[in-house]
């Protein structure tokens, strides 16, 4: 039984729920060693995806620039098809060598960064964002209540490297 397999057989979904700043209108998950860069990503298709991905990090696009309710599940497998719940839904692969997942925004601390546990090697990430409208409206004030704040899940589980694809677009 190969690492995947054996991480698969022993691994539980877990969910995490955090607040996060989408300083510049994102958030990154990056492998917990890597440098995050991601300057070269941000194409304008990346920008019109809300999707900047790089082998080691991804940057998510928000529409505000600021708190957003981030979730983090990580899963043993490939999760149902929910996307008609969401406003825009992407997926990409994501190398994580380190085994070990971290979630932030842009111009957070990193090393006060939430991590998780994820099998080392290549992940698919499927990121999920909500109530898009209503924050988008509220724009600044987004941030200040659950009703008009952006909501992005961040689903992970392991799976060969594979493209980006956009499930729904906003």
């Amino acid at each position: 039984m190969g690492v995947g397999a054996a991480w698969h057989c022993a691994a539980m979904t877990t969910t995490t729920e955090l607040t996060l700043f989408a300083d510049y209108f994102q958030i990154h998950v990056t492998d917990a060693e890597s440098d995050g860069d991601l300057s070269d990503a941000w194409t304008d298709r990346a920008f019109a995806d809300h999707l900047a991905v790089a082998r080691d990090a991804l940057g998510i696009g928000t529409a505000v620039n600021v708190h957003v309710s981030v979730t983090v599940v990580v899963l043993p497998q490939e999760p149902s098809d929910d996307c008609a719940e969401f406003d825009h839904v992407v997926e990409a692969g994501l190398e994580v060598p380190s085994g070990r997942l971290m979630v932030l925004g842009c111009t957070d601390y990193a090393p006060d960064a939430a991590t998780f546990e994820v099998p080392p090697g290549w992940n698919r990430v499927r990121v999920s964002r909500s109530n898009l409208a209503r924050a988008a409206q509220a724009d600044i004030e987004s941030g200040k209540s659950r009703e008009t704040m952006e909501k992005v899940r961040i689903q992970v589980w392991p799976a060969p490297r594979s493209p980006a694809k956009i499930i729904k677009r906003w």
